[in-house]
């Protein structure tokens, strides 16, 4: 591909070229890696929290590359076009967008943001979208998916690169949608721009994700989560979320939705269900469209998520007993992931919560289905806000009967430094725990020890087929551990 093609939606200051002028140069690869250089190959210089693009010039330069994008010129001479630019991972995402031929102007891009529900909101989008026959990808937490084939990610919002061979792919195999999970750290790195969302939805926000490597404070994680309505043509907003105004000053064109306020969208008279292989809502759509919903996933908060998928639906010209079929089925691995013993009707529920504000919204919800007892298994991330792990643990110890502690992923911290801050938090509500640091023998320990009407929270793993361990990942499944051994129950 020319060089003038990738260029040009790059705003640049300054062209250093070694010879005559020539944007028709071949450019025969992109990257932001040394290591990837070849001869052809345009090399952006990013300056990221370990390492400093700029700093590798002259090795890419030695391996061939020629045509490099800088946010400064280096000291030492280079015998290649430099390209200075006010931010590299912005140029970045324009020149891989052109690179895979923009795949995102020909589907209906679908952005998703918010502190809780992404993953949850863009798996019940891509549920109603293909249970209407439209073929459609999804990106977020859990990887990238294409129907039922999986495309690994590295984030949840990949990089340029990364995210525009995947938007490729997508199209290539027939994809007319795309759902997505937009995180504050992908629009502040600019890791979407270039996309034109069709539909940018706002869920809500909570203090998360700031510190080192994150955010400085939650006024640029705000900022950061309302740098997808640049890029959007239609705005979704939970109006239950106290920042709503603030995202919808943004669009002029919006759709709004709610629990109890007026908007476009209503749902009311909420009610929970709990039965013999089903724990979820009923509730009543109210507004532009009216009827009896039944969701096969418990709590208000994603009646919320439910509420923001029937928007974009409607939008999309999806009739009622297609969204409503498909929500009667929408299942996402590891948010308040169903499994039933039906032998002893204990409910186990999977969940990713993995900070206090899930935690709490988790386990309130729980309750108010009225189980018998509430029993809750976590453990606490390491190297993580020592005031997370505390917060976690005052939250299981105000709703849970019996909290079981154990091993989440202690990555480099010891587990008995994290259980201290956890117990700590514990303590303010008198809350009964039991340590058990091996999580599978905890699982046994907890499924031994529950009985009928219990529900059972099974809390931070979600999704997750690993635990984190002094820098090795070790294979584990707390769904496959927990199948298992009810199978010898």
């Amino acid at each position: 591909m020319k060089l003038k093609q990738l260029l040009a939606d790059v705003e640049y200051t300054q062209i250093h070229w070694p010879e005559t002028e020539d944007f028709d140069i071949e450019i025969t690869a992109v990257t932001s890696d040394s290591r990837e250089a070849a001869p052809g190959a345009l090399f952006v210089c990013i300056k990221g929290f370990l390492a400093d693009g700029h700093d590798y010039i002259e090795k890419a330069a030695q391996a061939g590359a020629f045509v490099f994008i800088v946010e400064h010129m280096p000291e030492k001479p280079v015998d290649a076009v430099l390209i200075q630019v006010e931010d590299s991972r912005e140029a970045m995402a324009h020149i891989c967008a052109a690179w895979f031929g923009h795949p995102a102007d020909r589907m209906v891009m679908i952005g998703l943001t918010g502190t809780k529900g992404k993953t949850t909101t863009a798996h019940m989008v891509k549920k109603i979208l293909e249970e209407s026959g439209k073929k459609t990808g999804m990106i977020g937490t859990i990887g990238a998916y294409i129907g039922t084939e999986k495309i690994p990610t590295k984030n949840t919002t990949p990089g340029p690169y990364e995210l525009q061979k995947i938007l490729s792919h997508m199209e290539k195999e027939g994809c007319t949608h795309v759902v997505m999970e937009v995180s504050s750290q992908g629009l502040k790195q600019h890791r979407t721009t270039g996309i034109t969302f069709r539909y940018g939805v706002y869920l809500n926000i909570s203090p998360d994700h700031i510190g080192a490597g994150e955010h400085a404070d939650f006024e640029e994680y705000l900022a950061c989560k309302k740098l997808l309505f640049r890029q959007t043509q239609c705005a979704v907003v939970n109006l239950e979320d106290s920042h709503a105004e603030e995202f919808l000053a943004l669009s002029d064109n919006k759709i709004t939705f709610s629990l109890d306020r007026e908007s476009d969208y209503r749902a009311a008279d909420i009610q929970n269900i709990w039965e013999p292989g089903f724990l979820g809502v009923s509730f009543q759509l109210l507004g532009r469209d009216n009827g009896r919903m039944l969701l096969n996933m418990p709590g208000e908060f994603n009646v919320e998520n439910a509420m923001a998928a029937i928007c974009i639906a409607r939008e999309e010209g999806i009739d009622m007993d297609t969204i409503r079929s498909a929500l009667k089925k929408v299942f996402v691995k590891g948010r308040t992931q169903l499994i039933q013993d039906a032998a002893h009707f204990t409910t186990f529920i999977i969940d990713y919560a993995h900070n206090a504000l899930s935690m709490e919204s988790l386990l309130h919800m729980l309750k108010n289905y009225h189980p018998k007892r509430l029993i809750c298994l976590f453990g606490g991330g390491g190297n993580k806000p020592r005031q997370r792990r505390f917060d976690m643990g005052e939250a299981a110890g105000k709703y849970a009967d019996l909290t079981i502690l154990t091993m989440d992923n202690p990555r480099y911290e010891d587990m008995d430094e994290i259980n201290k801050d956890i117990i700590r938090g514990l303590d303010v509500h008198g809350g009964a725990y039991q340590v058990i640091p091996d999580r599978k023998e905890a699982i046994h320990y907890l499924i031994d020890h529950c009985g009928k009407d219990d529900i059972v929270a099974l809390i931070g793993k979600g999704h997750e087929e690993y635990q984190e361990v002094r820098g090795v990942k070790y294979p584990f499944s707390e769904e496959k551990i927990v199948r298992e051994y009810l199978q010898t129950k």
